[in-house]
């Protein structure tokens, strides 16, 4: 059985405002141009692909029970510090970051609200994820 909820329209009227809200800011604004640089550059993206083959296929085996040499371990540093020498890489991870830190700022008060029926202060913020209080981040605590 599947439910369809409609969404209020004063709900997405200020989800629309929160998002153009979003565009304006110089740190979104900045997040961007350089993805968008990234996204320009092929060199940098088949490096920092080559580098997360890598990455993943070297967690897979360790976590298979495998052990990885020391080569294979320097070899992998080197791929990684090669991608991080490269500006446009670089400032691509960071703006993943940086983006990925805001969506989860933004969704704790959102899922906070959900949880606790007002908007949340920063002292309900803050024993949410990884606070030792919360167990809707996903994380061990």
């Amino acid at each position: 059985m599947q439910t369809q909820i409609q969404t209020d329209e004063s709900v997405r009227r200020k989800t629309v405002e929160l998002c153009e809200t979003l565009l304006q800011q110089p740190q979104f604004q900045s997040i961007r141009q350089r993805l968008d640089a990234f996204m320009g550059d092929a060199k940098a993206q088949q490096q920092y692909e080559m580098v997360n083959e890598k990455g993943r296929a070297l967690h897979h085996r360790q976590h298979s029970g495998e052990a990885l040499s020391e080569s294979e371990i320097a070899g992998f540093e080197k791929m990684r510090d090669s991608l991080l020498a490269n500006p446009v890489a670089r400032n691509f991870i960071e703006a993943q970051q940086e983006m990925h830190q805001m969506q989860e700022e933004i969704g704790q008060y959102v899922s906070k609200t959900f949880e606790l029926g007002h908007v949340p202060g920063e002292d309900e913020l803050s024993d949410g994820c990884c606070g030792g209080g919360g167990h809707s981040c996903g994380c061990s605590h």
